[in-house]
């Protein structure tokens, strides 16, 4: 086949390759490295062998951001870069924005605390109906072996089984919704009606710059703080945080602050606003269930 006609077909498969790319590694820059190095493995290849062209541009690719995601696990002990930093550059280009919102903010989170081979294998069967048989090859592991890799995988993103009934739990998503609602339109009624009398809110060092108030007490102070912070609310979604619903804060899919809620008759008495590296790593981060 001509060289031509190949960087045709692969052209045409550019935009399902770069958002299968974008979902295993959760950077757009960082998809498109990998489409185009992709590319240069295609180019390179003897293609008149290859029976299914589509297939093969999806191994090369899913290689590709398996051996860079592992390559990121050595650099998982750098620091993250600041709330106010992350704000400065979620104002960059609008494209990953867009392509990050209809992926969802906290899939993408969740997505980033799974094992490389894990994050893979459910991405390619579960978001693009890739045979295990074929994700066997890519991942180096049996069939049996990788069909677990992502039964693994979607247990961690839909959570484990929460200590909260069913009812409890959608009633306090709904909290945390409203919560998130009010914020963004600034809402301080909304936001009182949903804050227990005596809501405490605590901010760890990480959470702010210095001189912010770490703590806030009531519902009043609590609020005011909320609708500061609308900018945020933008670019956050609900999650489970720990078993419970809460907020995560993502600029672009990058996890920057988590609000874990404690919750007092379906009101909210408690908020853990957490920005410190090592907790926001120790978190239990799930996507909660549209049937929750």
């Amino acid at each position: 086949m001509s060289d031509d006609w190949l960087a045709g077909r692969f052209e045409g498969n550019r935009a399902r390759l770069r958002s299968m790319a974008y979902r295993m590694l959760g950077s757009l820059g960082d998809a498109e490295d990998a489409v185009q190095e992709a590319w240069i493995h295609v180019a390179g290849a003897d293609a008149d062998t290859v029976a299914n062209l589509d297939g093969w541009f999806t191994t090369i690719v899913a290689r590709v951001c398996l051996d860079m995601l592992r390559s990121r696990k050595s650099r998982r002990e750098e620091p993250v870069e600041s709330p106010d930093d992350m704000a400065q550059a979620a104002a960059g280009p609008e494209q990953e924005a867009v392509l990050a919102d209809s992926v969802g903010l906290a899939l993408l989170v969740v997505l980033d605390n799974l094992a490389p081979a894990e994050r893979v294998a459910f991405v390619l069967h579960d978001m693009f109906g890739v045979p295990f048989d074929e994700i066997a090859g890519i991942t180096g592991r049996s069939p049996d072996a990788a069909r677990q890799l992502a039964s693994r995988a979607r247990r961690r993103v839909r959570g484990g089984d929460s200590p909260e009934s069913t009812a409890s739990l959608a009633r306090r998503r709904a909290v945390a919704e409203a919560f998130l609602a009010a914020s963004r339109a600034g809402d301080l009624q909304g936001l009182l009606a949903i804050l227990d009398p005596d809501v405490v809110l605590h901010a760890d060092a990480a959470a702010g710059p210095p001189g912010r108030p770490r703590e806030l007490r009531g519902a009043a102070a609590v609020a005011s703080g909320a609708r500061a912070a609308a900018a945020r609310s933008h670019e956050s979604e609900v999650a489970l945080v720990n078993g419970a619903p809460g907020i995560v804060y993502a600029p672009r899919g990058r996890l920057t602050v988590v609000l874990a809620f404690t919750f007092s008759a379906d009101k909210i008495s408690g908020i853990d606003v957490i920005a410190d590296h090592e907790r926001l790593q120790a978190l239990e981060l799930a996507v909660i269930s549209p049937r929750a």
